[in-house]
């Protein structure tokens, strides 16, 4: 359950980026509506993406020690056309690289889910372009993969951030999920033994805990990895031709529903 090395990050930040900006030049319609993100299209949901990173940026540069208000560094206001966009995103991406490089993955900076750290950007970074690119890819009908490193960790942090969110923030959705005798499983079928790709979820009375194994629970998700993935971040519908759903199914989609906070 470790993270994976800043390095890695930022070198997935790149990639992703070359990824997303890839989309962009496609020829895809930029105005099309994003499935996963109705009120977004594709263009809307790119420069989103940009500004996310671009605040970032902005953060471990100023080593800030708050949140950088939005008018400071505006999100979604990029460019509209596919070449100054394509343009900008690289841009983007090279400043926020070189940034997190510089600082290295312990310089302390400002961080809403109680990690004050360069290193939290570089993987919370990482994992919005892997989740966004996906987005972009459904809504240009474009093929989407994602190495196995990345979609293991992107499950990991998930939990990891909805644990904190249950512990730092309770509110009502969080509360209404959790009971004694509920769990949840996640199957990568066809990932390696060295990942340790399964999860199970146990939805306690006090807080959500997790871990990785191989365990009977109330409902599990089967399922090809980069599937079981972005199921697991609402990007797939659970009747998914690639995907299984043994037990309580409506527990998972329950959890899926509550555990949307952003």
């Amino acid at each position: 359950m470790s993270p994976l090395s800043h390095d890695r990050y930022c070198d997935e930040i790149t990639h992703q980026v070359g990824l997303l900006r890839a989309v962009v030049t496609s020829g895809a319609d930029l105005s099309v509506t994003v499935p996963t993100c109705p009120d977004w299209s594709l263009q809307r949901l790119v420069r989103h993406t940009g500004g996310a990173l671009r605040w970032a940026e902005s953060m471990v540069r100023t080593r800030a020690r708050e949140a950088v208000a939005d008018d400071k560094v505006p999100l979604g206001e990029g460019p509209e056309n596919a070449a100054d966009l394509d343009a900008w995103l690289a841009e983007t991406g090279e400043a926020l690289v070189a940034t997190l490089r510089e600082a290295g993955p312990d310089a302390a900076v400002w961080s809403w889910a109680g990690i004050p750290t360069s290193g939290f950007w570089a993987r919370r970074m990482a994992h919005e372009l892997t989740i966004h690119r996906a987005d972009a890819a459904l809504a240009a009908g474009l093929p989407y993969e994602v190495a196995a490193d990345i979609a293991v960790d992107a499950i990991d942090e998930w939990l990891q951030i909805v644990e904190f969110v249950q512990r730092a923030m309770p509110h009502d959705g969080a509360r209404e999920l959790r009971g004694p005798g509920r769990s949840i499983h996640l199957h990568a079928t066809d990932a390696t033994a060295e990942l340790h790709a399964e999860w199970v979820v146990e939805l306690t009375e006090d807080v959500i805990v997790w871990r990785r194994g191989h365990e009977k629970a109330s409902v599990a998700l089967r399922g090809p990895l980069t599937s079981v993935m972005l199921a697991f971040y609402r990007r797939l519908p659970l009747d998914h031709p690639e995907l299984e759903v043994l037990g309580e199914r409506e527990l998972l989609e329950f959890w899926l529903e509550r555990t949307t906070f952003g």
